[in-house]
């Protein structure tokens, strides 16, 4: 067993003794790194408040009161002393810090959901057309480069327009238009890997083609892929937040971090910074420490700073 000392923390991925396991390797990967411990730490708080909402919530996020609408952050009730509004209230009066935290629900569940529609759909085609390759493989990036062809924001507002705004119809245009990058990647993975010897003794000793593709040739074809995913997640928290600035995210009765700001819009104008500034200051810590948490995942997966 190999003793992790203190001057090992510091070391780079690639000084990193192989004897440890994984676990241990991240762990020290992570202590060494420091950024993407915060990352973690911001992340984490996100999803706390995403799962608990309900309990740590001090209102309901839909109640409207126009008498105390615009009221500025840490304002306190006059009569009790106490707490009212800690990132103060939007335009109706509601509650704002209420609204982020049940924001952070449908922020966090587009992003996810849109990267394991698309993960799963990109890389099912990726790994058949690298595998098969001939017409096949040329059929399915045939059909990349159609998608590739039109802008994703402008065929994603065509989609939401015919089939209406809400999160079950967002999640599958997000994930459609994120297909195309995990096919490439995982087509050309496999085209790597579909030669070698592992995957010709797979095959003499009469595994199905199907049983090749996912025991064998999946997993060695995964870690670039979850590093795109942990960037796409990301990418999506973005889409739902700029179409819902656009009216069509979700309901307007359904808190979101975009929604939020799209409310937010004419207070801006007058000189109320609050409304816009608390749900753009969660988009950004989400986004920038995911990508923080994708560089570091991107530098630990891969072989060559593995000394492999």
């Amino acid at each position: 067993m190999v003793a992790t000392s203190s001057t090992e923390r510091a070391q780079p991925i690639s000084l990193i003794p192989k004897q440890l396991s994984t676990w241990k390797r991240a762990r020290i990967s992570l202590l060494g790194a420091r950024w993407p411990i915060l990352a973690l730490f911001i992340l984490g708080v996100v999803i706390f408040m995403a799962l608990f909402a309900s309990a740590i919530s001090p209102a309901d996020p839909n109640r409207q009161s126009l008498v105390e609408r615009l009221m500025p952050p840490l304002t306190r009730d006059e009569a009790t002393g106490q707490m009212r509004f800690l990132l103060g209230s939007d335009g109706l009066g509601r509650d704002l810090w209420t609204r982020i935290i049940y924001g952070a629900q449908i922020s966090l569940a587009v992003g996810v959901l849109a990267v394991a529609v698309g993960g799963l759909f990109g890389t099912s085609l990726g790994i058949i057309a690298g595998y098969f390759g001939g017409r096949v493989d040329d059929f399915i990036m045939r059909l990349a480069d159609i998608q590739l062809a039109f802008p994703f924001i402008l065929l994603a507002i065509m989609v939401l327009v015919v089939l209406g705004p809400g999160v079950w119809n967002l999640v599958p245009v997000l994930g459609i238009g994120q297909w195309v990058t995990y096919a490439r990647i995982a087509r050309g993975q496999t085209i790597a890997q579909r030669e070698k010897e592992y995957v010709e003794a797979a095959r003499c000793i009469g595994a199905s083609n199907l049983r090749i593709m996912v025991r064998a040739i999946l997993p060695n074809v995964l870690a670039p892929l979850i590093v795109i995913a942990s960037f796409n997640v990301a990418s999506a928290i973005l889409a739902e937040a700029s179409l819902s600035f656009l009216g069509l995210g979700v309901p307007p009765t359904v808190p979101t971090w975009g929604g939020i700001l799209n409310e937010s819009r004419d207070q801006i104008l007058a000189g109320k910074w609050w409304p816009a500034f608390f749900p753009g200051l969660a988009i950004m810590l989400t986004v920038l420490s995911l990508n923080i948490l994708g560089d570091w995942l991107r530098d630990f997966l891969d072989p060559r700073l593995r000394g492999r």
